[in-house]
Order: structure tokens, then sequence, then C-alpha cells
């Protein structure tokens, strides 16, 4: 039976074994962990019941990395995404006022086209039509939305009705508690500890308790709990609310998350073809719009592919028993829901902070002496912090590639699709403009 299952995954090509592809999907697991923990506290925030959230998370991210490592084969582990759950809770429910059962149909909804799309192929075409810089400058927009929020949540950054924002009182306890936690899991990440930001969080939620910051009512979890937000959206309404500016936003996005993530691993993994192509994308495409599927009728926004799945390759990961492994722990993990409620917003506030740190990394990868691919990567980088909304970093980064292509004569018959998203969102701005 072993020895079938190796040949499944290829453990003698890929140079790999048992021991090292569980150690690897452990290692995977500890680095993202923290989102069974922060992912709850954001998607709470739009009234969604906390417990059945943290089980829906895991459940998710467990359906996810498993059947990635099942049908793909790749050591890619799945979790709700951050910035697409802020993206949920902070523009679409609470910026938005849609209800979260709302949002929650147009997550999935966002889910089946991207399944209906893989299918037929437009998926992989519209993946070709998107200039590879506003996949790096999305990212990077994306992480400096995060560390707004994390900022803002933390008191550290303010509302000022003169200058927009200015920064907060530093000396307030939960402010100071978050900064020393920021300190704490950066710190962890420097030295390279493996789960740094899920030990920050703990850590913090320790020291506000010791100093009477938190206060904390058990609530019930578990697979019992999963009820309050299984089966409760609301497809119908989210056809009402508009297409494009929800589900529109949440194909493209995770769209652009599960790439940049795709090509991080898989060349950091030696997977990837002599010619840069990535085999099996058909695959990892369907995997990841089943697992966003499986979240909204769960309970959770969308899931995606996570970064941290580099962790698991750099400790010998190659193979699809990587994220297996890491979806098994998650399920593990969901013994721990009844404790989350625990977390305080300067626990989770400095783990957001940090994470778009990292995000950031991807810009490094943009042109910024050209013009024409720096002006429209500045847009999208600037807009979707700014506009507090990545679909409109998002649309001024392919309406400006667009048109300063044209004006420059660059503009290249294989670019119609590229031009016509762009068309989508200036139109849309236009309606939004006149609403």
């Amino acid at each position: 039976m072993l020895a079938r299952l190796e040949r499944f995954f290829e453990f003698e090509r890929l140079g790999t074994n048992w021991r090292t592809e569980m150690l690897a999907g452990a290692t995977t697991f500890l680095t993202m962990a923290y989102i069974v923990l922060v992912n709850p506290a954001i998607l709470a925030q739009t009234g969604m019941p906390l417990a059945a959230v943290t089980a829906a998370t895991c459940l998710s991210a467990a359906f996810g990395s498993i059947l990635m490592g099942i049908v793909a084969r790749y050591p890619l582990a799945l979790a709700p995404g951050m910035g697409l759950n802020a993206y949920f809770t902070y523009t679409v429910c609470l910026k938005m006022r849609i209800p979260w059962q709302t949002a929650l149909g147009a997550v999935f909804l966002s889910g089946v086209l991207f399944l209906l799309l893989t299918a037929f192929g437009i998926r992989q075409l519209i993946l070709r039509s998107i200039p590879r810089e506003l996949y790096a400058a999305v990212a990077g927009g994306i992480g400096l939305f995060i560390a707004l929020i994390g900022l803002s949540r933390a008191g550290v950054v303010v509302a000022d009705p003169a200058t927009m924002v200015r920064m907060g009182d530093l000396r307030a306890p939960q402010t100071a508690l978050a900064l020393v936690g920021l300190v704490l899991m950066a710190a962890l990440e420097i030295r390279r500890v493996k789960g740094s930001i899920l030990l920050g969080v703990l850590a913090v939620t320790a020291a506000g308790w010791a100093l009477g910051l938190t206060h904390w009512q058990p609530v019930s979890a578990g697979w019992s709990s999963l009820g309050a937000t299984a089966m409760k959206l609301d497809v119908p309404a989210a056809f009402h609310v508009g297409l494009l500016e929800i589900v529109f936003v949440f194909f493209f996005v995770d769209l652009f998350d599960n790439v940049g993530t795709l090509v991080a691993v898989t060349r950091r993994a030696g997977l990837q073809g002599e010619d840069g192509s990535i085999p099996r994308l058909k695959q990892i495409f369907f995997a990841d719009a089943a697992a966003t599927v499986v979240g909204a009728l769960t309970g959770t926004s969308t899931v995606t592919s996570y970064v941290e799945s580099t962790a698991g390759v750099v400790a010998g990961g190659r193979s699809g028993v990587t994220a297996i492994v890491t979806g098994l722990l998650f399920l593990v993990a969901l013994a721990a829901a009844p404790f989350v409620g625990v977390v305080p917003q300067s626990a989770t506030a400095p783990a957001l902070v940090l994470v778009g740190s990292m995000m950031l990394a991807t810009i490094s990868e943009i042109s910024w002496t050209d013009p024409l691919v720096a002006v429209p990567a500045f847009l999208t980088l600037v807009m979707i912090p700014l506009s507090y909304s990545i679909a409109n970093g998002l649309g001024f980064g392919l309406v400006a590639w667009a048109v300063l292509h044209a004006a420059a004569g660059r503009l290249r018959q294989r670019d119609w699709l590229l031009c016509l998203l762009a068309a989508l969102f200036l139109a849309r701005f236009l309606y939004m403009a006149a609403a």
C-alpha cells in the first residue's frame, strides 16, 4: 500500500520520503496556524458567531489542503486568505453594510465561477492576460491594506478630521501591548522560529490576561458550533447587491493570490518545467475553487493558497503529502476552538501588521525605472489601502496599464482581454461616481 502511494506521489522522482513530507507538512502548519486565531477574530466583527467561524476556518483549510495534495499533488496548503477576509469584513460588510449571509453568497458565487472558468480554460486565459508586475503590486497593496487595518485596530493610527489619519496614543495599555507584540513576533520571525506569529499571538494574549486587559467568557465550539454559519449563505441576495462589485473582486483577488503563491512555491521547490510552465495547472485551480465553495458553505471567506507553504518546501516537502499532513493538522486544531475568544485585538493586530510587511516582498519584482510598468503598479499598490478597497486599486492599475500602453503604441493584439477587463473597471468607476 505504501509503495503504491509513493509511486502516486512520485517520491523517487522528487527525492523525498515519508518522514520528510510529514515534517514539512507540520512546518507549513506551524507557519500558518495563526489563521485559526486571526480569521475568526476578523470575521466576527461582521456579526458572525466566533466559534462557528473558527470551525469553518479549520474545516475549509483542511478540505482545501487535503484536496490540493490528492488532486494536484503539490505541497500547497490552503486556508481563508488574509486580505480577502479583510475585504469581506471591512469593505463588504461594514462599509457597504451588506449582511454576512449575503457576503458568503458572493464568495460562493465566486467559487462557482472559479470552477466554470477553470473547466473551460478561461481562468488560465485570464491568467496569461494580466501583466506579472500587477500580480506583485496587488500582493503588495493587500499587504499595506492589512497593515493599515492592524495599525488601526492596535490604536497606533487613528482617524483625524483635518489630516485624515494621525498617530494614536502610544501610552494606551492596549496600544502599548500591541506594539510589544509586534516586536516579539518580528524577533521570533528574524530568528526563524517556526510558528512565530502564532507564538506571538499567544504570548500577547497571556500578557493581556495577566495585566487585566482581556475579558472573555467561554463559548461552545467544535463541530457542533458549525451549524450557526453552515449553509447560511444568501446567494439570491448576492446577485441583487451587484455581481461586479463583490464577486468580481473576490474572483480576481483570489486568482492573483493563488498565482503568486503558486509561482513562488513551485519555483522554490524546483517543480516548474524547463520553460517555466507549471504542470497540472488545471488541477491546482480546481482544488482552489472547490475549497472556496466549501468555505462559503461552511461559513468563511475566500479560501486560497498560502505563501507560507514555502516554509514546508524549505523543510524538504516536494509532494502532495506535505499539503495533506497540513490539512490533517488543521482538523486537529479544531480542538482549540473554545479558546479563540480569549484573543484580544492587541494580539491579532500585530499579526496583521507583520503579515502585511511580508507581503510587500513581491514589489521587488516590479521594474520601477520603466514608467509604463511603474505607474500602473504604483497606482495599484497605493490605491488599495488609500481607497480602502482592493477593487479600486486593482481597477486603477489595469486601466492605467491599458491607457499608457495604448498611448505609447505598445498594446499588442493579444492584449484584448486585458483591455476588456480595464474597460469593465472603468465602467464600474463611472457607475460608482454617478450613483
